[in-house]
């Protein structure tokens, strides 16, 4: 197979990692632009008063570097010459003479030192600060043009331009695929600018389009303003943001839920995302798709090219199936992200959430690795995603940090700092940190005036800021608790922040707190691990947040946000907590980070989509071949030792599905019983039939045949030299106490579903909601569907983790067993060395260890004949060289060979024949 690194990455997300800005660039020249140098990523230009932090409330919330610049003196041992380049001592002599400001909704222009006019640099320098995903709405303005203007070096365009790094684009994931820069051959970014571009004229457009793709390997989508705020604005931030978050909007806001027009909208920006993509496709590329805003797209891809390697990434939340089926589009969504090879998830559990809504909505098998569609399998994994290590320790040793540490320490002498970094809406819990903190005060009153709350808050709408309600509770705890030297609470915007003045903020913490009411991988955690290696203080986390998932991280102090006094019990025991303990927190803390990088998430993933990609090519229904009987028939003549696996009901027999009678016709006896007597063969039939009352009948038909029951639960030897034979109970050991209980489940729904009836084995159990014709449109039908979606929806929550279960659904029917139990699994058994086709009365012998996975030694066969249905099964004997695998099924198809139901018993007969 080969490796992703010989193959172009294409990357569709939402937003394009660098922009177009209309206006002129700075000037270049050292003394010109000292002034004008940028600290990216704080976003603003010196020159211009920097946002207030907050809209004008009762108690303003202040910004860091006001309050550092009122409160301390500047920064130590910073010589003249350092003094000029250092962005924030022009800033604090620019707040002692400036007057009130008004936060924007978008910054303004900003540029990175070293550029000409007009000239693109070759790249934007990255951008570090990770929590990307969180949306954020995007008011897409043309920038202020700078007032001083030069010669256009393409007269024929109207106006300047210049590429700036975009604040609006998925920067953990730009920052990941930078760390593996060296390993990607060549890669391309599909995504839109942010910024309005119905003005723009065609020229403009094609000179930012070919620009940006030749020196930025970025291929910008055009969307008209108002088709990207209906997708953007009201679906994405109204619609599946709640959603996926578990906050489904309630009655003012059921409109947007359940009737939103703006899917339309959603729609045509994923279709304008193909068109892109299949007009820049070339042969080998990997298609990555990310995130919620292009969950349509995978299945659009798909369509124009079958063939596609195409992968795609969920970097937020997903929620049970109870709340995604509340979504009107939930289907659409569903099967434009099964289009994929593979659907990577932050953690284990948002990937089960995803299976489980699948089966429930679609009524599609799940299993643990995956789906099975009508078309192929899909890959469904967790790839957590990380930092870069390497960088982060890099920036670390920035000077600048040093003498911001310095001052921190010098401003909170004798004070212990607690630091969040948050967006100020409903679902980063902000509000329920600050109730926590103002707790916390009045429960521990020798820490006032001893401990502050240092909170980062990120760019968010006027709107979300009111509803996640923090300015009152901020003013009410300042007001109360403030003295002329001391203020609790000190808020500050990301604009207003350089990344170093960051890194220095979370190195000197003394406590780390995210109380995130939901959320996928909170990577400022990770930042804040590596910040801490040498003081190597406690983090307090949410469990609701991806990271808390994994293990490494449960050495963390874990809080359930809606728990106010827990959470400051949290704040407690983090400031109070001895050096030793949390050192030993931290250091299972940094193995995670550490191993869990950047790179390991790109390169789990992209790896994971190609091998994907390759399977389901090979496996594709239309490039398999009809069984060739001519083609086998000489191998299976000239061979010593035949292994023949055989389905039963589906394949050799045609069962009736409404008649619960065991009735095979002479026919397949006489078929069996001859080609069990040729002594060169060793014959099995597999059947999902309970073995009382239909295979023990099958065996005295045909007693030289060995035969697997129940889907593997059961297994009859083939008879020995004495003539006899034995069955053997394969899940003896196994707990089957569920069996009443979901008896009691499927009786409750067989009562509702007319029709329908249970069929009890000796441990599984197979509920048949519907026997009547398979009339897709009968409203009966379409009752029975959703009847069986919900019973497999109360045996999987009720009873499937606690007991080991697994479903697997069917046309018309469903069958529930334990999990370890399968027909491979049985034919695993029967391949060992040790099993029942080597010596028939070997009894509770090795092969039965539950270690018994891989296909056995079969090197004294030199022929193996599979015909059925089971994929699982077929895949694990193509690992075999001597095996001829042929499906029956009509899906998607991993076996080397196909062959109608109808054509299976003719085709064998010609076998028995010889």
């Amino acid at each position: 197979m080969s490796s992703w690194k010989n193959h172009r990455v294409v990357i569709a997300s939402l937003f394009l990692p660098t922009t177009a800005v209309l206006g002129e660039s700075p000037p270049s020249s050292p003394d010109a632009g000292a002034q004008e140098i940028i600290f990216t990523p704080n976003n603003f230009k010196l020159g211009e008063p920097p946002r207030s932090p907050l809209p004008q409330r009762p108690g303003p919330l202040k910004s860091i570097v006001e309050d550092l610049k009122s409160r301390t003196a500047t920064p130590a041992a910073t010589t003249p010459g350092v003094e000029v380049l250092n962005p924030f001592s022009s800033l604090f002599a620019q707040n002692l003479a400036s007057k009130p400001t008004t936060r924007t909704s978008s910054p303004n222009p900003v540029a990175t030192p070293g550029l000409g006019i007009g000239n693109v640099p070759s790249r934007v320098p990255r951008r570090t600060l990770t929590d990307h995903h969180i949306p954020h709405r995007v008011q897409r303005k043309h920038s202020r043009s700078s007032s001083t203007r030069r010669p256009d070096p393409e007269p024929h365009l109207s106006q300047q331009w210049h590429v700036e790094f975009n604040p609006h684009c998925n920067g953990g994931l730009r920052n990941a695929l930078d760390s593996v820069e060296d390993k990607i051959r060549k890669k391309l970014w599909v995504g839109v600018l942010g910024t309005n571009t119905d003005g723009w004229k065609d020229p403009l457009k094609k000179n930012v389009e070919r620009r940006l793709k030749e020196e930025q390997d970025s291929q910008t989508v055009w969307i008209p303003d108002s088709e990207f705020a209906g997708c953007y604005d009201e679906f994405c931030h109204q619609v599946l943001w709640p959603a996926l978050h578990y906050a489904v909007p309630d009655a003012p806001k059921t409109k947007f839920f359940y009737e939103s027009a703006s899917y339309k909208q959603y729609v045509a920006v994923n279709q304008r995302f193909a068109d892109a993509i299949a007009a820049n496709y070339q042969e080998g590329d990997i298609i990555w798709v990310n995130d919620y805003h292009l969950m349509l797209l995978p299945r659009m891809v798909r369509e124009k090219l079958p063939n596609a390697i195409i992968g795609f990434f969920m970097h937020v939340a997903f929620p049970s199936s109870e709340i995604f089926r509340c979504l009107s589009v939930r289907e659409p969504l569903l099967r434009g992200l099964l289009a994929a090879d593979l659907i990577g998830f932050q953690t284990a559990n948002y990937a089960r959430h995803f299976r489980q809504t699948v089966s429930r909505i679609l009524a599609m098998e799940a299993l643990p690795k995956g789906v099975q569609t009508d078309e192929r399998f899909v890959d469904v994994a967790a790839f957590p995603m990380g930092v870069d290590v390497r960088l982060l320790a890099e920036r670390k040793k920035d000077p600048e940090v040093a003498e911001w540490v310095q001052s921190l320490k010098q401003r909170y002498a004798g004070m212990q700092m607690i630091v969040g970094r948050d967006k100020l809406d409903e679902v980063q819990g902000v509000r329920h940190k600050i109730l926590a903190f103002e707790m916390f005060l009045n429960e521990h009153p020798e820490f006032r005036g001893k401990v502050v709350l240092i909170q980062v808050a990120l760019q968010t709408t006027e709107e979300n800021e009111s509803h996640g309600g923090v300015a009152d509770i901020v003013a009410r705890i300042n007001s109360r608790y403030s003295t002329l030297t001391y203020q609790p609470v000190v808020f500050l915007h990301t604009e207003d922040l350089s990344f170093s003045q960051y890194l220095a903020l979370l190195t000197v913490a003394d406590a780390f707190i995210v109380t995130s009411l939901r959320e996928g991988m909170a990577l400022r955690t990770h930042e804040f691990v590596e910040c801490q290696e040498e003081r190597r203080r406690p983090l307090i986390l949410s469990e609701f947040t991806g990271s808390y998932s994994y293990s490494g991280f449960r050495s963390c102090i874990a809080i359930n946000p809606w728990d106010s006094r827990g959470t400051a019990d949290a704040i407690h025991k983090a400031l109070t907590m001895p050096d030793e303990e949390a050192a030993s927190r931290w250091d299972d803390l940094h193995h995670h980070v550490v191993s869990q990088n950047s790179q390991a998430f790109v390169t789990s993933f992209l790896t994971r989509c190609l091998r994907t990609n390759i399977e389901h090519l090979r496996g594709d229904a239309q490039e398999v071949a009809q069984f060739d009987i001519g083609h086998v028939l000489p191998r299976y003549k000239h061979s010593d030792k035949r292994l023949l696996l055989l389905d039963f009901e589906g394949t050799i027999w045609k069962r009736d599905p409404r008649s619960r009678a065991f009735n095979p016709p002479d026919e397949v006896y006489r078929l069996l019983n001859k080609l069990a007597d040729d002594p060169r063969n060793d014959v099995w039939v597999l059947s999902g039939l309970p073995a009382k009352g239909a295979m023990e009948v099958l065996a005295e038909k045909v007693p030289k045949v060995g035969i697997v029951a129940e889907n593997g639960c059961f297994i009859k030897t083939r008879p020995s030299r004495n003539g006899e034979a034995q069955w053997i109970d394969m899940v003896a050991n196994f707990n089957l106490s569920w069996k009443s209980l979901c008896m009691e489940l499927l009786n409750y729904f067989t009562e509702r579903t007319p029709g329908s009836f249970v069929e009890e084995r000796e441990a599984s159990i197979v509920w048949r909601f519907w026997s009547g014709p398979p009339d897709e449109s009968s409203g009966d039908r379409q009752w029975a569907l959703r009847q069986a979606a919900e019973a497999q929806n109360h045996i999987f929550d009720s009873l499937g983790e606690r007991y080991g279960l697994r479903i697997i659904p069917g046309a018309n029917s469903f069958l529930v067993l334990p999990n370890n139990i399968s027909r491979s699994t049985a034919v695993g058994a029967i391949l060992h060395p040790g099993g029942p086709a080597h010596s028939p009365l070997a009894g509770r012998a090795a092969w039965m260890a539950p270690e018994v996975a891989e296909t056995g030694d079969v090197a004294d066969t030199d022929f193996v004949l599979a015909i059925g249905s089971d994929e699982k099964l077929l895949r694990r004997l193509n690992e075999l060289d001597s095996a001829e695998t042929v499906s029956t099924g009509r899906k998607g198809t991993d076996a080397k060979w196909r062959l109608d139901a109808e054509q299976v018993v003719p085709a064998l007969s010609q076998f028995a024949n010889i």
